[in-house]
Formats: structure tokens, C-alpha cells, sequence
């Protein structure tokens, strides 16, 4: 690893999901979006159902799907401990849209406070974010 690279790890309960060298890496934290660069100061905070995309030194670029988690950033290393991760090829399309549609469903049907209406609030969260990324992958490709 160089001065110029970060050392990217993403771990699910299923094992490791992804290890190797970046050159930048982002994220969707809680308070907003993180791009994280080597040397970045010390970071510890939660992180938001949406898509982790990190730029390989060779210009190449990874994406998943997390779901939420923690993520810890050292001046060189980035370590997500993430609830579930998917890649992009793993994405289900049909089942995300239906997911959100029967969120927008409960939402709708329950009362603001309550665990229900908080559950659909992040089912509803990670079916957009999922959706998200099968858009900008369909774009990309395009290009």
C-alpha cells in the first residue's frame, strides 16, 4: 500500500465481501454522503442503506449494496461492518420494487412512532437505494 491508496475492507455476518486498495471510497453515512481519500482523519459513524462505490488504483470501480452498518475510517484503512451486502449482479430488481411499493403500503397504513411505521421507513430506504444502484449501473453501461 502507498501514501496514494487506502486499504478497503467490507465485512458482512457472512464473512469478508470485499478487500483490496483503493484510491477513493464512498459511501452513504447517516448525516450524508462520505467520499473518503488516504490521509483522511479518523472516522467512526453508521451508515445508511445505499451504495458503497470504490475507485481501484487502476481506474476501475467496485459497487455494492449495503444495507447499513459501521463504518471506520483510519488514515489509510476504510472497514465497513455492514448489516447485508449485495453486488450489483445479485440485485433483484422485481423484488426490490415490490419491496418498496408494499413499504409505501405500510407507511401509509401506520402511525407515525410506532416500530411498524420506523421498520417500513428503512425497508422503504434500503428498496430506493437498491433501485438506485440498478439505475446507475444501467446508465454506466450505456456509456
Amino acid at each position: 500500500m502507498s501514501d496514494k491508496t487506502l486499504r478497503v475492507e467490507v465485512v458482512s455476518p457472512e464473512g469478508s465481501i470485499y478487500s483490496g486498495e483503493a484510491k477513493m471510497f464512498f459511501a452513504k453515512g447517516a448525516e450524508g454522503d462520505l467520499g473518503i481519500a488516504p490521509g483522511h482523519l479518523q472516522l467512526l459513524t453508521s451508515i445508511a442503506p445505499g451504495t458503497v462505490r470504490i475507485q481501484q488504483p487502476d481506474g476501475k470501480e467496485e459497487w455494492l449494496f449495503v444495507s447499513g452498518g459501521i463504518l471506520e475510517v483510519q488514515p489509510h484503512q476504510v472497514s465497513i461492518l455492514a448489516d447485508t451486502v449485495e453486488r450489483p449482479k445479485d440485485v433483484n430488481e422485481t423484488a426490490a420494487k415490490e419491496a418498496k411499493a408494499a413499504a409505501e403500503q405500510l407507511l401509509k397504513d401506520r402511525k407515525a412512532g410506532t416500530p411498524e411505521f420506523s421498520e417500513a421507513q428503512h425497508d422503504l430506504a434500503e428498496a430506493m437505494a437498491k433501485l438506485r444502484l440498478v439505475e446507475m449501473l444501467r446508465a454506466q453501461r450505456k456509456h
